[in-house]
């Protein structure tokens, strides 16, 4: 606690051996980051500037990779300057607006993928209507309430959270997630709640509409010719492989915060740097290299970088 400026800080402690591998941790991050806002802009860059990717199906994927690049940095830049510094420390205010933004936006990807997931379902079982359904006006409207509900649910935990004395200053994590709950000198009835009834907004529930939805897609395609069952399989594989990546993290992510676990540090925090490392590195790659056109604009732009060709829209 700071008393001149009336400023509560956090000390992070979940690092190992921080002062001897400080330089070694810092270089693997910040190569890490790099890679991650390079993959994921790339792709992001291809669907913005070729008009055959302005369908809904990709403009989603964009949405998603963009909110990967915005969740990567609001934990990534902390981390780097935490590595370079004797004390790893944050304000509790900060801590807040890190919590607000890791949730707000790690909420927005089942949001996300629940409009791929209908955008799927509408382009293979109702192939005809789906100029009808998904138009312009409805992809914004999905954009908007993908960000929007989400950051609402969570501004409330965070309001709360802001509100609450604390007991305890040193958070057993690298950045600021559940944990902070453990901070607080009496834990919330209206937090814990509220919290159950988020968890079931924001991720449970659009969960089960993903699984509902792609269960009819499989079904009605398993029922169709091969050419829908094609269809099927090369648009909704990568959409299944993020959500089961990013489900089993977010559900880690819940569960090593909530409950009291026998974990050594090291394995506290190898855990805890998987939930902000696989993710965002790896859902450009899925989409780059399972979503055929995508892979066709990829290829061309490499090749093109090789030969000095101008581009194609």
């Amino acid at each position: 606690m700071d008393d001149e400026l009336n400023i509560t800080y956090i000390t992070l402690s979940g690092y190992v051996e921080v002062n001897k591998y400080r330089y070694v941790y810092f270089l693997i991050m910040f190569t890490i980051y790099i890679l991650i806002i390079c993959f994921n802009s790339t792709i992001v860059y291809l669907i913005v500037i070729h008009k055959n990717l302005h369908e809904p199906m990709y403009i989603f994927i964009g949405a998603l990779l963009l909110n990967c690049v915005l969740y990567s940095t609001t934990i990534y830049p902390k981390l780097l300057i935490d590595f370079i510094s004797e004390k790893q420390i944050i304000s509790y205010s900060a801590c807040i607006f890190q919590y607000f933004i890791f949730y707000f936006l790690g909420s927005s990807e089942f949001f996300l993928l629940s409009a791929m997931a209908y955008d799927r379902y509408v382009s293979i079982c109702k192939p005809l209507q789906y100029p009808t359904i998904m138009t312009k006006n409805t992809v914004v409207v999905f954009l908007v309430l993908g960000w929007f509900i989400p950051a609402c649910h969570v501004a409330v935990l965070a309001i709360v959270s802001a509100k609450t004395k604390l007991c305890d200053f040193t958070l057993k994590g690298i950045f600021c997630n559940n944990s902070i709950y453990r901070l607080q000198c009496v834990r919330s009835s209206f937090i814990t709640t509220y919290g159950v009834i988020s968890l079931f907004d924001l991720a449970i529930f659009p969960m089960l509409f993903i699984i509902f939805t792609y269960t009819r897609i499989l079904l009605i395609s398993y029922r169709s010719c091969k050419e829908v069952r094609k269809k099927a399989a090369q648009t909704c594989l990568p959409h299944l492989m993020v959500l089961i990546n990013f489900s089993l993290l977010s559900a880690y992510d819940v569960s090593i915060a909530r409950v009291e676990s026998n974990f050594s540090k090291t394995a506290r925090l190898i855990m805890t740097l998987q939930i902000v490392l696989y993710h965002p590195l790896f859902n450009p790659l899925i989409y780059g290299l399972k979503m055929k056109e995508i892979s066709k604009h990829l290829k061309r732009l490499i090749r093109r970088n090789h030969t000095g060709e101008k581009p194609v829209s």
